[in-house]
């Protein structure tokens, strides 16, 4: 199969009419995919300091990058591809200079120069991608983009529902020069059966194996939970040391 059908429906999250035809319905609403921010949290502020100038691709109409600047963040430019989106927001958030928004496919970002940014942040967007016709030339697209936007020891944090096997191929590509750190996090509402605490933590990174893949004994505790990779660039003395692709087969496209 050529596209991420596991939790694709039948529209095309890849299409700016599908998305317009969206916000206009959600005038006035936020939604905020996966998670809320106090969630991933610890995660940014591991990652990505404050006074880093943040990407964040497919903002949309969610609260990520307010509750950012709320927490100290300083400086983030907000792209999607729906004009009808970044109108809203623009008028929305006309008086918070931290804040800033244009219309733009994350698939062509030439607007911006080489190494732009310190942080790129992805919630759900190479998701949409995914479910999209010619997905993996979208991917591809994409992702050759926000490395080239990446300045050297810049992070690209993808938040999403793919696990490892539907999603390293992608990432972990030489010309993108990324060391990949893993995540995993239960869905906000998840609820554990019998009421029970956990007591794994989820700050730690989950060792991968090395074709890419979860261990073999790692557990889900929540089936539909979802995965963070922290993706930083190399500099060029890292990228002696890059870690091997994995390559696309057919059972991963």
């Amino acid at each position: 199969m050529f596209r991420d059908v596991s939790s694709c429906n039948t529209y095309n999250y890849g299409d700016a009419l599908y998305w317009d035809s969206r916000y206009i319905q959600e005038a006035g609403g936020a939604f905020d995919w996966y998670q809320r921010y106090s969630s991933l949290r610890p995660f940014v502020r591991r990652y990505v300091p404050t006074s880093s100038r943040v990407l964040m691709v497919g903002c949309g109409n969610a609260l990520m990058s307010e509750d950012m600047v709320k927490d100290g963040y300083e400086d983030i430019m907000n792209i999607d591809i729906s004009s009808v989106a970044i109108e809203m927001m623009r008028r929305k958030y006309e008086f918070v200079p931290q804040l800033k928004y244009m219309q733009m496919d994350v698939r062509d970002m030439s607007f911006f120069p080489d190494e732009s940014f310190d942080s790129v942040m992805d919630k759900g967007t190479l998701d949409s991608l995914m479910c999209g016709t010619d997905a993996p030339i979208s991917a591809s697209r994409m992702l050759g983009e926000v490395s080239r936007l990446l300045k050297p020891g810049g992070t690209y944090m993808l938040i999403t529902y793919g696990d490892p096997s539907a999603r390293m191929p992608h990432l972990n590509r030489p010309t993108y020069g990324w060391n990949i750190f893993l995540y995993n996090l239960p869905r906000p509402d998840f609820k554990r059966p019998g009421g029970c605490s956990s007591t794994k933590s989820y700050l730690e990174p989950i060792p991968i194996t090395e074709k890419g893949l979860l261990p073999a004994d790692f557990v889900l505790e929540d089936p539909d939970s979802h995965f963070i990779y922290v993706c930083k660039k190399m500099d060029d003395t890292e990228l002696r040391n890059i870690i091997p692709a994995y390559p696309l087969t057919s059972e991963i496209l």
